[in-house]
């Protein structure tokens, strides 16, 4: 993998959208973090346009060559399930119409990657994040936590996978 590959991190929400730019792999750092928070009392669609803008503008400034997304996981509650696969819709597309890959991991595949442990809270995903990107406090809020463990998920994920196909996994 490419040292100085960008990857786009993503964890989809509509009232907030949390995101992380890392670049390189071992170590990777982080280039920037943060959350895209919309207005509730807006309409969905001004929402969700808001979100693409603001995507539009990460990738633009950070010319990411990957987006990595956290996979939905069923809920029990319905309306939250549908406001994050609206946000995930959003992500992709803009993803899509800017040429860049999309990769999905499930919470549990992030979780594994990140901390050792498939169900770690987010508080330990905070503190492992922080330690594998060397950063000086948590990442805050947990929003742009996760979208750097998702990001860190898949640079781990597509190193492990070029070492084997060059033959140089032991």
């Amino acid at each position: 993998m490419n040292a100085q590959r960008v990857t786009l991190g993503i964890d989809p929400g509509t009232a907030r959208l949390g995101y992380g730019v890392i670049r390189g792999e071992d170590p990777a750092t982080s280039l920037e973090f943060g959350i895209v928070e919309t207005k509730s009392h807006e309409d969905m669609p001004s929402r969700l346009l808001q979100l693409h803008d603001e995507l539009l503008g990460l990738i633009r400034d950070y010319r990411p060559s990957v987006m990595v997304i956290e996979k939905l996981f069923f809920s029990r509650n319905v309306t939250n399930a549908i406001s994050v696969g609206q946000a995930r819709g959003v992500a992709m597309l803009t993803a899509a119409e800017s040429g860049i890959q999309v990769v999905e991991y499930t919470p549990a595949e992030v979780k594994q990657a990140v901390a050792g442990y498939g169900n770690a809270d987010k508080l330990q995903i905070q503190q492992m994040v922080k330690i594998i990107l060397g950063l000086n406090e948590l990442p805050e809020p947990d929003d742009a936590a996760d979208a750097l463990a998702v990001a860190i998920c898949h640079v781990q994920h597509s190193g492990f996978l070029e070492s084997l196909e060059s033959g140089n996994v032991q």
